[in-house]
């Protein structure tokens, strides 16, 4: 759950009203209707995934969606959040029906959504997280990120297909950044969590804190009747850390998340310009997800 301070007095932050952000797209899974939304609020970000008549996103404030988000070193220095562009917007959007994030572009084509954002810091500049100051100088980063999202695939409905491209600037030089390609936020009563065995097939209930590991999540109802979890076919370079796929529960929110991470960390300045994703955002009862992730894990075998 991101984690903030406020040290500066309120300021208000508006967004251009040039590009609405607006849309839906819909679709059948198991042969029951699907309904993705996103808002201008959030800057085209996704407020809604509706499948069954169950909503499996907790949309809050302007960090719980399912979305993207950099965090990055400043000058060697890494902090979490503190340099921390965030497709939906910023803390200090709070419950608004505005977004610091600025969106430049959104379609909805072919059954694809397509949207391109230029990413808000989650902090502005004086506040703090977790104790550390905010590392960027403005509210709006350079940090562009675009998205494509489409209702399954040939062979497979049971699947969000969904790619991200961040863009990385030139403007501050980092030597480390983690990519959460992809977070999603839910309800608490998805509240068994589960992680992909690929040599059985199966799904094996995980035991431990909030975290990271190298399987596939699951989050389900506990009856298994709804339930989503995430799979990427993509490797990191060599030498750089594993894909990260973390569960996390904020008992106090009345909220749980997973996630799908990238890290590239090297000694000088990474070369900036884009870096894509690819996700496949697994849908349906917990049955239907686990059929899925087992499909997508032949599939993409020894990649």
């Amino acid at each position: 759950m991101k984690a903030w301070l406020l040290l500066l007095p309120a300021l208000a932050f508006a967004q251009s009203a040039s590009v609405s952000g607006d849309a839906e797209i819909s679709g059948l899974i198991g042969g029951k209707p699907l309904v993705i939304r996103t808002t201008s609020r959030l800057a085209g970000a996704i407020d809604s995934v509706k499948w069954d008549g169950v909503e499996f996103i907790d949309s809050h404030d302007h960090g719980r969606q399912l979305q993207s988000a950099v965090n990055a070193d400043v000058d060697g220095a890494f902090h979490v959040e503190c340099y921390n562009p965030t497709e939906a917007g910023s803390v200090v959007d709070a419950l608004g029906p505005t977004s610091t994030s600025r969106l430049e572009f959104l379609a909805v084509q072919d059954g694809v959504l397509s949207t391109r954002t230029r990413m808000a810091y989650w902090l502005a500049p004086g506040m703090k997280s977790h104790g550390q100051l905010a590392q960027n100088r403005e509210l709006v980063s350079n940090h562009v990120l675009s998205k494509q999202v489409r209702i399954g695939r040939p062979g497979m409905d049971h699947v969000l297909d969904y790619k991200v491209t961040f863009t990385v600037p030139a403007d501050r030089p980092h030597k480390y950044l983690q990519f959460e390609a992809l977070t999603g936020y839910m309800p608490a009563s998805f509240s068994d969590e589960f992680r992909f065995d690929a040599k059985t097939a199966t799904l094996v209930p995980v035991a431990g804190k909030n975290g990271e590991i190298r399987d596939p999540i699951v989050l389900s109802a506990p009856s298994g009747s709804h339930a989503m979890g995430v799979f990427t076919p993509d490797r990191p370079p060599a030498g750089q850390p594993p894909v990260g796929y973390g569960r996390f529960e904020f008992p106090a929110e009345k909220v749980v998340k997973w996630n799908c991470v990238f890290r590239l960390k090297q000694d000088g300045p990474i070369e900036p310009g884009d870096r894509s994703f690819q996700m496949y955002v697994v849908i349906g009862t917990r049955e239907d997800c686990r059929r899925t992730l087992a499909a997508l894990t032949r599939e993409f075998a020894g990649r």
